[in-house]
């Protein structure tokens, strides 16, 4: 055999031998795999989904709009790895076919299919819901950033013009006589303080009045009497005199009295307040008795707005505020006022509570029993609250969600604690920080009612019920 043939012969061996080690090596690492994959097809997938949505679903074999088969899907797809914080701890059982129903022990659903469970690292991504891209831009869902915002809410009430009863007077004399004659004979007449009403006879009045003069000229006929005797008289003098004034007579009567040095035949009575007349039961001729009621008289330069604000309007309202009134009679005027009092008590029937309205009234327009509307700045409280929009908010009934925008098609309803409500927004107390964004614009959720549900399921599902935290403030924002 000559050199070269020898040398070819060695390279044909090494190449050989080569080739059955690495032939070797490649058989041990695709045998493990390829004996999987007669295991694999021999199991029965849970279910099979969409290949480019995996919320849609079907129980058997199925291909998309565009042809394309739906993937099948096993036990193992759906756990494939702990997931970070997961436990071994078994929550409950959803379905598998992701509608809104769980189980607290295993069962199989009306196809036999086995529930999956939920464990404790999982139960916060199964509450979120999951939409693709294109849908969310193909549905206009909108959302907005939650944030501290001012709220003011304009209040507007009815209610009508009412005395001041604290300006309301009455001409009652506190002992018994006639009426001689009237000098202000028409009720609703505009008087001024200390015009004359009417003058009055009193036998009673004429007694004191002469007692009065009998002591005083008793005390000057003891100028040279004892010390004793004068201080008696003096006393019978000041209790005489103090007499008459207790009876509210006037100090130009007393006057006239003491300068005439004789008594007053008739009293004239005068007005204590200008205003207008309410009430005049005086007739001349007419006996009255102490205390009777002879003239009612109003000072109407102020006056009271009596409104009917409902109870959800209630937290609204302040005592000073300020507020603007237009009186139906005067649609070209504006009123300035403010809140003077708030009544204690509600009325059933209408479920509204009285507020009374301050009213200055110089020039007589504000006449009692005409009708007007309130309106009530509400609102500018010293620390903004953070707000929600009310198109944001989903009301069960039971309770009150949001959907909070978590990115990439995901959103995670929440529930949420409101406050008080105003210009489309409602204050956040419980359940959302300043800054996440809130879906605001949510007609997706028809299409996506199923998922909405399992995910609304989810969070009242076997454990302990989550409660809204309280609302995060930024107070950077303030």
């Amino acid at each position: 055999m000559t050199k070269g043939s020898i040398a070819w012969l060695m390279v044909a061996v090494l190449l050989g031998a080569g080739l059955g080690v690495g032939g070797a090596v490649l058989f041990q690492q695709l045998t493990p795999h390829t004996a999987e994959l007669p295991a694999r097809a021999e199991k029965k997938p849970l279910y099979y989904r969409h290949p480019m949505n995996p919320k849609v679903t079907s129980p058997t074999p199925a291909k998309d709009e565009m042809g394309m088969d739906f993937i099948p899907v096993y036990p193992e797809d759906l756990n494939p790895q702990a997931a970070p914080g997961k436990t071994d701890r078994i929550l409950y059982y959803r379905h598998p076919m992701g509608a809104a129903d769980t189980s607290p022990v295993p069962k199989k659903d009306e196809m036999g299919m086995d529930y999956l469970p939920v464990y404790e690292g999982e139960a916060a991504n199964s509450r979120q819901i999951a939409i693709t891209p294109e849908k969310v831009q193909k549905l206009g869902v909108r959302t907005e950033a939650v944030a501290i915002r001012a709220l003011v809410r304009n209040v507007r009430v009815l209610g009508g013009i009412q005395i001041d009863e604290r300006r309301v007077h009455a001409v009652a004399p506190k002992f018994e006589g006639w009426v001689q004659r009237l000098h202000v004979n028409v009720t609703g007449q505009a008087v001024r303080r200390g015009q004359p009403l009417l003058d009055i006879y009193s036998p009673d009045l004429l007694t004191a009045e002469q007692e009065y003069l009998i002591a005083r000229d008793g005390l000057a006929a003891l100028r040279e009497g004892s010390v004793q005797a004068r201080a008696t008289a003096e006393l019978l003098v000041k209790n005489s005199l103090q007499r008459l004034r207790y009876w509210d007579i006037p100090q130009e009567a007393l006057d006239r009295l003491e300068s005439q040095g004789a008594p007053l035949e008739t009293l004239p009575l005068a007005a204590p307040v200008s205003g207008v007349v309410l009430e005049k039961p005086a007739v001349e001729g007419m006996r009255f008795m102490p205390g009777e009621v002879l003239f009612r008289l109003a000072d109407l330069g102020e006056v009271w707005l009596l409104a009917d604000v409902f109870e959800q309007d209630l937290d609204w309202i302040r005592l000073g505020q300020a507020v603007q009134v237009h009186i139906n009679a005067y649609p070209d005027k504006e009123f300035a006022g403010k809140i003077g009092f708030i009544y204690p008590t509600l009325a059933p029937e209408t479920r509204t509570v009285k507020v009374r309205v301050e009213l200055s009234n110089p020039q007589g327009l504000l006449r009692p029993g005409l009708y007007g509307s309130v309106t009530l700045a509400a609102g500018g409280q010293p620390e903004r609250p953070l707000a929600v929009p009310d198109s944001a908010v989903l009301d069960s009934g039971v309770r009150k969600l949001v959907l909070v925008e978590k990115g990439e098609g995901r959103f995670e309803p929440r529930e949420v604690k409101l406050g008080r409500y105003a210009d489309d927004y409602f204050e956040v107390l419980a359940g959302l920080s300043a800054g996440e964004k809130v879906v605001t614009r949510a007609n997706f959720l028809i299409d996506a009612e199923s998922n909405l549900k399992a995910a609304l399921d989810s969070l009242a599902a076997p454990g302990e019920p989550e409660s809204p935290q309280p609302a995060a403030h930024q107070h950077g924002g303030h």
